[in-house]
């Protein structure tokens, strides 16, 4: 059976173990082709009861004296989203805060515990609130940001950034070495461990931004040796827009880090309102503040649903699904002119593909108005389309697929003019 026709992908959709995860979500338009799971993904059914829930009989009821038990579920909650996705055991994960906060904590965190090193390592591909954090620190703080130029493919193919590349720009010097797992745009899969051996072996620390791929590979956290890291819930982690963030700090450098705001949640004696901070031993130490506890109960329904479907079997169907949508590619949208900006290898990407077109502006613009279909797009030329694996069928792929070459065919898209949002 070729994968043009349809047949294809409702044979994957039979014999998929993931198959039943679909009907737990909200979708309110069975026609519409959902692509863009990689920056917001649906709404699970159960997140419904419990936010109402806790608004009636938790908060509604107790008020204030809730907080007897509300009081450690950034913990709890890590603890759960660790055994999920990251493969982290327990007393490591916190949720809490954004991913940015999270970032600029745990970064300059590390660069404190490296006294006397200047250099901070980057990439230009990376994310840009990541870079602009980093570009604000080396300001306030004298220091040297390096920024790998790997958006020239003469330097790495698909942004790429392998332990070879980053060899070259280290130095006894550094402190902090931070990428993405899984690129923003391009997806590309960055390997966790060869990189953290190799900047451990200079004695730097090393941050991970896993926004883009929590959810939606494996990580093992723990087994790689990764020092600290940061990601999203709303993403993969199907736990709303805005849903709070998470922070992983590996048990044996929780005792040696000291995070710039020391809110009173991680002293040591938080009740005792004292005058002066006391680190509070193992992962509290890392809170600043209150948990969203709305946002926290959104995090749990998504993620108990991630770990009991599994994070190996979620990640197989990220391969299969993106391996279609890259031979869907090859057969339709490569005559048209589109090009891939991804890796053939299924171990250098995560959930999502992107596709490169001159219009690719205006073809997003154009999929939602003219053809039901939800990508979104990253400059300068870039069209994302995930797979989301609990949410997505294999169908909905096709499909999508097919309607992008049908709208490019007919030059649909040309009608666009812009767009009305600046949201991409």
């Amino acid at each position: 059976m070729k994968v043009t026709d349809r047949a294809y992908a409702l044979e994957l959709d039979k014999n998929d173990p993931l198959a039943e995860y679909r009907s737990k979500f909200v979708i309110t338009d069975p026609n519409l082709c959902y692509l863009d799971g990689n920056s917001l993904g649906r709404l699970p059914h159960a997140t419904v009861k419990a936010v109402g829930d806790f608004l009636s009989h938790e908060w509604g009821n107790e008020v204030v004296t809730g907080w007897s038990h509300w009081i450690d579920e950034a913990q709890v909650a890590g603890d759960l989203l660790g055994r999920a996705v990251l493969g982290a055991g327990a007393g490591q994960v916190l949720v809490c805060d954004t991913t940015s906060v999270n970032f600029y904590q745990l970064c300059l965190a590390a660069i404190n515990a490296r006294p006397g090193r200047k250099t901070i390592i980057t990439d230009a591909a990376n994310f840009p609130t990541d870079r602009y954090i980093l570009d604000g620190i080396a300001k306030s703080y004298g220091l040297n940001l390096v920024i790998i130029d790997n958006e020239d493919p003469a330097i790495a193919e698909n942004e790429l950034v392998t332990a070879e590349l980053l060899e070259r720009y280290m130095t006894e010097d550094v402190a902090l070495v931070t990428f993405e797992v899984i690129q923003y745009r391009s997806g590309a899969r960055t390997d966790i461990k060869s990189i953290t051996d190799l900047a451990r072996s200079y004695g730097a620390l090393v941050v991970w931004d896993a926004s883009h791929a929590a959810g939606a590979i494996e990580m093992n956290f723990d087994d790689n040796g990764v020092d600290l890291a940061v990601g999203c819930t709303y993403k993969y982690g199907n736990a709303g827009p805005g849903s709070p963030a998470w922070l992983y700090v590996n048990r044996k450098i929780q005792s040696e880090l000291q995070t710039p705001i020391q809110g009173w949640f991680a002293n040591e004696d938080q009740f005792g309102m004292g005058a002066e901070f006391v680190k509070a031993e193992g992962i509290r130490g890392f809170q600043i503040a209150s948990p969203s506890i709305i946002g926290i109960r959104g995090v749990q329904v998504s993620y108990s649903m991630i770990e009991e479907a599994g994070i190996n079997v979620i990640a197989s169907k990220a391969a299969i699904g993106t391996q279609m949508m890259i031979d869907l590619f090859d057969e339709w949208l490569a005559p048209l002119g589109y090009t891939l900006l991804t890796s053939r290898n299924p171990q250098e990407r995560g959930g999502h593909i992107s596709l490169g077109h001159p219009d690719a502006a205006r073809i997003c613009v154009a999929l939602r108005k003219f053809a039901n279909v939800i990508p979104d797009y990253r400059t300068p030329n870039a069209i994302r389309l995930a797979i989301s694996p609990l949410a997505t069928s294999y169908v909905e792929v096709w499909d999508g697929f097919q309607r992008i070459t049908a709208l490019t065919e007919t030059r649909q898209y040309e009608k666009i003019q812009g767009s009305e949002s600046r949201v991409t």
